[in-house]
């Protein structure tokens, strides 16, 4: 693994993780300096800092009739252009930018941006705030990393002097009919690229032969795209407006809204028991509930008990926004969302079909469970009081992401304090937590 020296420092030049990221979040709301969110995951200070600077999100403020001026919303002042009987506000004139020519004018940035943690998470001003916003949150910030990376690699990296000397090397050869598996083998050392990169560059027309100077490739038949889904799960009544797209939109426009990871367990193929859990992102506490089967209707039931025990109004405030997948036990996303009579109770969102990796935390945390209950065993014999048990063992769990506590330690917030104390949740000591077998053992 590559290290260069910085400042006297030893610093890891890998590429960060989505867990080093959402480590990194969680100092930024524990209110941790980035030197010490740099220690937990073993980084330089300045690797924190680029790291949210690079990949924080940014969520524009209010700009009066697209005026980024700080005065727009307020201002009255007239008669700028200088034309005679001119009553309209200068901030709503289409004909000239008063931005242009106004003295007052002023957009600087917010300097809560320009120091240390370079983001409004924890700002205590970002709800009133109009100007500008930036958020880190882990998961979109490696999306973002991820994407800047994956565009830097498909550019050509070879350019200039060392591209006409790979020309000139190259392209006689397979004009004389040479393959170039040949010409890598004789020369992959001068070329100081992959044979794989070789082929990319005569596609991409960079050299002066192409595709039509190797004599296979002419043969080949392009590999076809796969089709566009137009029915099945992407075209299905029930995921309409509520694809992981956007998910990802209501995030930057709601970046402080708490998000809740759904799924379910299941014990063998046959019709049986199955296992509704409900993972917090920011603590990694997940909920446990039994069901007697894995039908739509059943959910349901879970979030109208879930609503009954808590009230409406906090039900709200613990389940703001539930991501999911596309499992047929969720289709009935009206009656999830809303109560028997019709009131708004939470919004959920569903991960793209086969993308489990975008909802990673729940997905991590099921490991646990399988570690008490195996893929392949029933879910029957167990009772709701079993799954309190395994949840409570699982919660109790510390985590280094979380500075070494476990999920309910992390746990301040008050209604979900109110629900783990309905629900008979509670700390296991740290010395008596079981994941074997053996803590239900039937």
């Amino acid at each position: 693994m590559k290290t260069v020296t910085i400042c006297g420092k030893q610093e890891n030049m890998s590429r960060l993780s989505l867990s080093e990221r959402i480590v990194i979040e969680c100092g930024i709301y524990q209110k941790l300096s980035l030197g010490k969110i740099a220690k937990k995951i073993g980084k330089t200070t300045e690797c924190v800092s680029r790291e949210i600077r690079a990949n924080r999100t940014i969520a524009p403020g209010e700009h009066h009739c697209g005026k980024d001026c700080h005065y727009a919303g307020e201002c009255k002042t007239k008669g700028l252009c200088g034309k005679d009987g001119c009553s309209r506000r200068c901030v709503t004139c289409r004909e000239y930018d008063c931005r242009e020519l106004c003295t007052r004018y002023n957009n600087t940035p917010c300097v809560v941006l320009s120091k240390p943690p370079y983001v409004c998470n924890v700002c205590v001003r970002r709800r009133k705030c109009k100007a500008d916003r930036a958020y880190y949150n882990a998961q979109q910030a490696d999306a973002m990393a991820k994407r800047r990376y994956s565009n830097s690699r498909s550019k050509i990296q070879t350019r200039g002097e060392d591209l006409e000397k790979l020309d000139k090397l190259v392209s006689p050869l397979i004009l004389k009919g040479q393959p170039l598996t040949h010409i890598w083998s004789e020369h992959g050392d001068e070329l100081g690229i992959s044979q794989r990169t070789l082929y990319r560059y005569i596609d991409q027309g960079v050299l002066s032969v192409g595709n039509i100077d190797l004599r296979r490739k002419v043969a080949y038949k392009p590999r076809r795209k796969k089709k566009e889904v137009t029915e099945g799960f992407l075209n299905q009544e029930f995921r309409k407006n509520r694809g992981y797209d956007d998910y990802l939109k209501y995030m930057e426009k709601h970046p402080d809204t708490p998000i809740i990871q759904m799924d379910t367990v299941k014990g063998c193929r046959e019709q049986g028991k199955r296992l509704l859990t409900l993972h917090f992102c920011n603590t990694n506490m997940m909920l446990m509930f039994l069901m007697r089967d894995g039908k739509a209707d059943t959910v349901v039931e879970q979030f109208d008990m879930l609503t009954g025990l808590l009230g409406l109004e906090e039900f709200r405030k613990v389940f703001p926004v539930i991501l999911t997948d596309n499992g047929s036990e969720f289709k009935h996303t009206r009656d999830l969302e809303t109560t028997e009579d019709g009131k708004k109770r939470t919004k959920v969102f569903y991960c793209d079909p086969q993308a489990s990796w975008q909802k990673p935390q729940i997905e991590k945390n099921h490991e646990f469970i399988r570690y008490v209950l195996p893929k392949g065993k029933t879910l029957n014999p167990y009772t709701q009081e079993d799954m309190l048990l395994l949840a409570n063992n699982i919660n109790s769990i510390r985590r280094e992401s979380l500075g070494n506590k476990s999920p309910y330690e992390a746990t301040t917030d008050k209604s979900i304090l109110r629900l783990m104390g309905l629900m008979g949740l509670h700390t296991v000591p740290a010395d008596e937590v079981n994941l074997t077998p053996a803590l239900l053992k039937r």
